[in-house]
This record gives C-alpha cells, sequence and structure tokens, in this order.
C-alpha cells in the first residue's frame, strides 16, 4: 500500500446531498478521507440500471447513443459508444494556462464525486470510487487554469481531471510530476475503462467553479475577522472613539454582518489606553478650552475608521449570499442528461449552466474589493502625518532621512486599484459556443477565477494595514499607552516575526510584507486573537 495513504480517522460520506463547505476544505487542504455513502451507491445502481436498460431497448439519449453539442443529430452505433465517452475526454480537454493549486484540483475532485453520488448520471460505482482512490491516495492531476466558459459544465477542466482516471494525461503524485498512467499505477490504482455516459457524466458539471469558489469564500470569511483586527488596530493607532461599535447604535441597523463586524471590533479594543483617550477630550472634561487644532478637537472619527460596521458588515452580508449558493450548488445534480431512477425518465435539461456561480463569484469579489478599498484608507491616514493624530510622517523617525511606510501605502493603493479592473462583473458577458448551440454561457469559471485573485490582493492589503498600525501602536507604546486585549496579541504576534522598524536601513520592506501576508492568508493572526480572546472569539 502507497506511503501517502491518507488515514484520518473519519472519512467524509459523500451522499450528494449533505455535503458541507468545511468537509470539502478538509479534503481538499487537510487530506481528510472521502468515501461513497451506502443510500449514494444504491441510487448510482438503480440509474446504472436503467441506463443499460435503455441501451437494450435502443431508446435515443443526448451524448449516449448521439454525438455532442451541435452534433447532437449523429448517431451513434453501438460499437462505437464506449469510444465516444473515451474521445470527450481526448477532445475536451482543451485548457491552457498554469496549473490549478493542488487544493483547488482537490476540492473539485470531491465536488465531481458527490454530484455523481446523487445518483441522477447513469455512471457505475466503481468509476467514482476510482476517482476517490485518486482523491485519497494524493493523485493530483494537472489542470490548466483556463478554458471553460462556465456553461455545459466546465467541460476543459473537468475532461483534465478525467485524463488521469483513464491512465492519461499529467498528474502530481510524492512531489513529481508525472504521466498520469505512471502515476496511477505508483499509487495502486487500476485506470478506468469508459461505459456509456459516462464520459459526459465526469465533464458535465460547475465544480471547477464551485471548487475555486468555495475555497475563496471561506478564505473571504477569515478575511473579514482579520480585517476587523486590522482595522480596530489603526483605530488604536490614531485615538479613535468607541462610540460606532456600541451594540445601542448598531442594533438600530440590524443587519447581521454589521453587528457582528461592531462586536468584533469593541471586544478588540476593550480596555484600550488608545480609545477615547485624545488630549482634547481629557482637557474639555477638565474643563479647559481647546486651541491646538483641528485634529485634536475631533469628535467624531473619518469614515474609513467609524464606517468600518458598515462597510465590513455589507460585505459580509455578501458572503452569505455567497455561502447560500454553494451550500446548494455542491449538493446539485449539475450534468446533462439527468436521469430520474425513481421516475424512470431521462431529461435533457440545463442544469449545468454555472449562472448562479457566475453571478455569486462576481459579488464575492466585489464584496472583498470593498473591503480592500476601506483598509487602504486606513493605511494612507496612519502614515500622513496631517491625520495620523501626533505620530511622524511615514511612521518613521527621522522622516526624510528615512521614508518609513510610505511605499507600503504605494503598494496598497496599486491593489486597490487592480481590484478595480478584476471586479468587472465576468458574468455580464456571454459568447456562443457548438455552432451557436450553445448560445449563452455564464463564465463562472472566469469570475471565480477573477475573485480568487481579488482575494489575494485584499490578503496583502490587509497585512499592509497590520504592519502599519503595528508600527504605529509601537510609537504609542512607546508613550506608554497600551492596546486593547485583542489588538495587544494581533500586536504581540506580528513583533514576534517583524520587528518594529527604526530607520530604512532596517532592511527591504517587502520582506516584512511578505512575513505579514504569510500571518494573514495561514490564518495565524486571526487564531492567535481569538486565542487571545479566549471563550469571547470573533463572529
Amino acid at each position: 500500500m502507497p506511503s501517502n495513504i491518507t488515514t484520518s480517522a473519519e472519512a467524509v460520506l459523500l451522499d450528494g446531498e449533505n455535503l458541507r463547505l468545511e468537509q470539502v476544505s478538509a479534503i481538499a487542504r487537510n487530506f481528510r478521507k472521502a468515501e461513497l455513502a451506502l443510500p449514494a451507491k444504491e441510487r448510482m445502481l438503480q440509474s446504472r440500471r436503467l441506463v443499460e436498460q435503455w441501451l437494450q431497448e435502443g431508446k435515443v439519449m443526448y451524448g449516449i447513443t448521439t454525438g455532442f453539442g451541435s452534433l447532437q443529430h449523429v448517431a451513434i452505433p453501438p460499437e462505437q459508444m464506449e469510444q465516444l465517452q473515451e474521445n470527450i475526454i481526448l477532445s475536451h480537454a482543451a485548457g491552457v494556462g498554469d496549473p490549478l493549486p493542488e487544493d483547488i484540483v482537490r476540492a473539485m475532485m470531491a465536488l465531481r464525486a458527490n454530484a455523481l453520488a446523487k445518483g441522477c448520471s447513469g455512471i457505475r460505482v466503481e468509476v467514482v470510487e476510482a476517482l476517490l482512490e485518486m482523491l485519497n491516495r494524493r493523485v493530483c492531476p494537472i489542470v490548466p487554469a483556463k478554458g471553460s466558459v462556465g456553461s455545459s459544465g466546465d467541460l476543459a477542466p473537468l475532461a483534465h481531471m478525467t485524463l488521469v482516471l483513464l491512465g492519461k494525461g499529467e498528474a502530481m503524485y510524492e512531489g513529481k510530476r508525472l504521466a498520469g498512467g505512471e502515476a496511477m499505477q505508483r499509487a495502486g490504482i487500476e485506470p478506468v475503462k469508459l461505459k456509456a455516459k459516462e464520459g459526459l457524466a465526469l465533464t458535465n458539471g460547475t465544480q471547477f467553479m464551485s471548487a475555486i469558489g468555495l475555497l475563496a469564500l471561506l478564505d473571504a470569511e477569515a478575511l473579514a475577522k482579520t480585517a476587523d483586527i486590522s482595522g480596530a488596530m489603526s483605530l488604536e493607532a490614531v485615538k479613535g472613539r468607541s462610540d460606532p461599535f456600541l451594540k445601542e447604535v448598531n442594533e438600530l441597523r440590524p443587519f447581521t454582518g454589521q453587528i457582528k463586524c461592531a462586536g468584533n471590533i469593541s471586544r478588540l479594543i476593550k480596555d484600550s489606553e488608545l480609545i477615547d483617550r485624545s488630549e482634547w477630550l481629557s482637557r474639555r472634561k477638565a474643563g479647559e478650552t481647546d486651541d491646538r487644532g483641528h485634529e485634536e478637537s475631533k469628535i467624531q472619527d473619518a469614515y474609513s475608521l467609524r464606517c468600518m460596521p458598515q462597510v465590513h458588515g455589507a460585505s459580509r452580508e455578501a458572503m452569505a449570499f455567497v455561502r447560500h449558493i454553494l451550500e446548494v450548488e455542491i449538493n446539485s445534480a449539475t450534468d446533462n442528461p439527468l436521469i430520474r431512477a425513481d421516475l424512470e425518465k431521462s431529461y435533457s435539461a440545463g442544469n449545468f449552466h454555472g449562472q448562479p456561480i457566475a453571478l455569486a463569484m462576481d459579488f464575492l469579489a466585489l464584496a472583498l474589493a470593498e473591503l480592500g478599498n476601506i483598509a487602504e484608507r486606513r493605511i494612507a491616514r496612519l502614515v500622513d502625518k496631517n491625520h495620523n493624530f501626533g505620530l511622524p510622517a511615514y511612521l518613521i523617525d527621522d522622516s526624510g532621512l528615512n521614508t518609513g511606510m510610505m511605499l507600503a501605502q504605494y503598494t496598497a493603493a496599486a491593489l486597490v486599484s487592480e481590484n478595480k479592473v478584476l471586479i468587472h462583473p465576468a458574468s455580464g458577458d456571454s459568447i456562443p459556443t457548438s455552432s451557436n448551440q450553445e448560445d449563452h454561457n455564464s463564465m463562472g469559471s472566469i469570475a471565480a477565477r477573477q475573485a480568487r485573485e481579488v482575494l489575494e490582493n485584499v490578503q496583502r492589503i490587509v497585512a499592509i494595514e497590520l504592519l502599519c498600525a503595528a508600527q504605529a501602536i509601537g510609537f504609542r507604546r512607546r508613550m506608554g499607552q497600551a492596546p486593547g486585549a485583542g489588538t495587544a496579541a494581533a500586536y504581540k504576534l506580528i513583533r514576534q516575526h517583524i520587528e518594529q522598524r527604526q530607520s530604512d536601513k532596517d532592511g527591504a520592506i517587502h520582506l516584512d510584507i511578505e512575513k505579514a501576508i504569510d500571518l494573514v492568508s495561514s490564518g495565524e493572526c486571526l487564531r492567535a486573537v481569538n486565542l487571545a480572546l479566549a471563550g469571547d472569539a470573533l463572529d
């Protein structure tokens, strides 16, 4: 038995009905084992028996006894039906571009297996079990990132996945890129010989776009909480006000996302010596008059600070919508034709069309971009001596000789501007394929890839905010002013990895930025803060 077979204590049972997003992530990223549930096997057997019965009866069925797409009028004789199924894999594996990361390919494999487990595809149980063996033994097909228009299923990516199942194509195995047949042989898995309907069943579906979108959403949900942390640190750095985050304020506009964000920031800044501590407020309470200028006499903070619940919260509401769409999609039958064994009928329909995912992915990209937009505005305030409430220009001593965090803000601004291009809705486009038979396509795969790219950019922006806010809080600590319990945990973690910058001689700043990005994208920053908050973790 190969040494890298997953040995997790409890397998995820795929039944086509009850798969959760977090379970897919566990399979894709933590190598949790996946198996077919017994009821799923029974449904698959029933639908397969029906396909074989119809073949014996000579029934005309799209993609089984006919060609594909605009070639649906071409009859396929019985002796060529198996070749037809292999041909669709060979001809449809037309993807281009860089290979997808392993976690996305693994998620795609798990999602396709779950869709087939629904029992509406007419595929043999042993074919899906072979696909799961690939997953469990960590044979990862090489799948190019580009080539799907998001209707008729993610045809090209799923065909590249299936090539390896047939002992063809290429795959990663034990850290090496190998011919698909060699990878299967080394893993001890017998390649599959497809029968009628099975090539079509393996390629007709939305699992490519869903896999990208699912993992991006889970990362986005974590990033929204991390943005609350970086925003709370910025609030402290400029001695902000706590009023905008009070429960009695936010319950008057009771959006769930807004209330969660406000609650998070309130917990993060609890007992902070920097919040509600402006010198003007202290003097006013003592009966003194103000004569020290606008910044010292602020009664309310800029929008990027006091409107965090409204902006971060709106992005959270969008993510909740995307989660709903994905939860439905990953437990749906999305191929064609669909087979209802209980009704003894087959249906040529359009469940493969990716429009629900396309719209959701465009919405996710927009929601993420807004988190980046507002974070960059807070970064800009931190480095601007006219708006950072008494901190040095660009958060560095001896500014002039040193430019400190100046270019960190430039980088954040560049990422924000790049996101403005990436949030152009892919779902607003369509182009016909297959001789105009497939005359409306969703572009959901492009929307998903764009959302993932925006996610990565916003992770970088939030990381830069954490870096700048920590630098600013370092100056406040020098003055004897301590942050709140939650923000203090984030500050401590950052300082464990990145030293306070004293001058430009401290090394190239991109190295600090990369370390901060890793703290965000790995989830380490969020975990450290939740650990410090004990039983009051961020929502």
